[in-house]
């Protein structure tokens, strides 16, 4: 029995037509940046989006473009990337903007002629009836129908859609989980074709944020996990704009990628695209189970590094440290461990974070990173029961008793775990302006290495065994 078959429907264009609006406006949220700039998109994205009800993969394609710079390498993957999309779609929404034919709307037509049956052909920019007179000559390049919107405004949409789903075939099993003899049981697997974006019911997948410097290898290893080429790979640093989504099986486990922009030092970014793409990349921390921290080997730790590791401890999300590039470092003898304990000597603060070196070009190194991620969101989702807590809590207090001094003395009442990724723990005691960093240091090196949480942060709030006492937080 085959898995579900999801419709694909892309949407396409030269640049500037609107396709990123349009793409939001479809998925009712702003997934896609959006900018008057041409050119804006270059990663393919796909989403999960109910079209007239029903469900399908719609995918968002950067520009084509006729005038493509002979020496530009990127423009030549984005038109790549943008026409195997049309291929593989099961409807394009091809798209114009009203009252203008280009010699790239031309040209494109022209390429996607043989796959003319699956074209739907659409005008944006049409508010209010603007430029509708002239945009009915873009019939004479063979289309038996033009649907007029604005995807701005919101104009027509609803007709839009019926005509999307009016076209497509359906699977009547849509929304059923896929048998398990059709799940993935390699190693690893892609999941970006049928079904990728609708993970099995009752199935969460475990999602992964690919976080880091500019060019460090991000998207290549988005790409070599989901068995994809999704991500669009430069040498060119900022590539990547859009937070690119894919999915894959490791171990009978699903897997959610991230593959985010490159983040940079503020005073750096100087456009407001690269503005909102290093938001994107900072809100997918917040999506994320575990945050993978990508870090050229050849250059190291640096301080946007730490900072950038910093903000996914205090979500509270797991962090592997990957020195990505690793076939390129000298063949030295212990190098790995060198290069470990300079950054463990560097960022002492996150010594409980494992760190794995990697080739993302040649997959060295991949399997072993996936296992440590397996590992840990069993960390993240664990809960320690309050008795066995508490009778943890006893020995730790015995083995080194807080201070007893006039003005630093306190004494712990008791501790409850109250949530799990992120894993938090209260201790109620009588004096919480008593409590120091380093006992609360104690404690929590106590919970990672007896409770079994030894790879992942771990908060720790202190509060009033008294009612009328204030809240004191602290976090780590």
């Amino acid at each position: 029995m085959s898995r579900k078959k999801i419709p694909l429907v892309v949407l396409a264009g030269r640049p500037n037509v609107g396709k990123s609006t349009l793409f939001n406006r479809l998925l009712h949220s702003r997934r896609a940046i959006t900018d008057p700039t041409p050119g804006v998109t270059r990663d393919p994205i796909e989403a999960a989006a109910l079209i007239a009800g029903r469900p399908v993969r719609l995918v968002d394609t950067g520009g084509f473009k006729l005038d493509r710079e002979a020496g530009d390498e990127l423009d030549r993957q984005v038109v790549r990337r943008t026409v195997e999309c049309t291929e593989e779609a099961d409807l394009i929404v091809l798209m114009f903007a009203a009252g203008e034919l280009t010699p790239e709307d031309e040209e494109f037509v022209a390429l996607l002629r043989p796959m003319r049956e699956k074209i739907l052909a659409v005008v944006n920019k049409t508010e209010g009836g603007r430029r509708e007179g002239e945009s009915w000559n873009l019939l004479s390049l063979g289309f038996d129908t033009l649907i007029m919107i604005s995807a701005e405004h919101g104009d027509r949409i609803a007709e839009l859609e019926a005509a999307i789903a009016e076209r497509l075939e359906f699977d009547k099993t849509d929304g059923e989980a896929p048998p398990p003899e059709d799940r993935d049981t390699g190693s690893f697997a892609g999941r970006n074709g049928e079904g990728g974006l609708f993970p099995p019911a009752g199935e969460r997948p475990i999602a992964l944020a690919l976080l880091g410097k500019p060019n460090t290898g991000k998207s290549t290893l988005s790409n070599r996990l989901t068995a994809s080429a999704a991500s669009i790979v430069s040498s060119a640093p900022g590539t990547t704009r859009d937070v690119v989504e894919g999915s894959f099986v490791f171990r009978n486990r699903t897997f959610r990628v991230l593959d985010t922009a490159g983040i940079r030092r503020k005073s750096r970014i100087n456009e407001n695209i690269e503005y909102y793409s290093v938001n994107r990349a900072i809100k997918a921390v917040g999506e994320a189970d575990i945050v993978f921290l990508l870090i050229d080997a050849r250059e190291g730790l640096s301080d946007q590094d730490k900072k950038i590791a910093s903000l996914a401890c205090e979500k509270g999300r797991g962090v592997v440290l990957v020195l990505n590039k690793w076939d390129l470092m000298p063949a030295i003898k212990n190098a790995g461990n060198a290069v470990k304990d300079r950054i463990r000597y560097f960022f002492g603060q996150m010594e409980y974070a494992p760190i794995v070196t990697l080739s993302a070009k040649d997959g060295n190194g991949v399997e072993d990173l996936l296992k440590i991620a397996v590992r840990m969101e069993v960390e993240l989702r664990r809960h320690t029961d309050t008795a066995v807590l508490n009778q943890a809590l006893a020995r730790w207090l015995a083995e080194h008793p807080p201070p007893q001094g006039p003005r630093t003395r306190f004494s712990v009442k008791y501790a409850v775990q109250v949530s799990e990724n992120p894993v938090k723990f209260v201790f109620f005691v009588s004096r919480p302006a008593a409590v120091t960093e380093a006992y609360l240091s104690y404690l929590r090196n106590k919970i990672r290495k007896d409770l079994g949480y030894g790879m992942i942060p771990v908060a720790l709030e202190i509060r009033p065994s008294r009612k009328d006492r204030s809240n004191v937080l602290h976090k780590r």
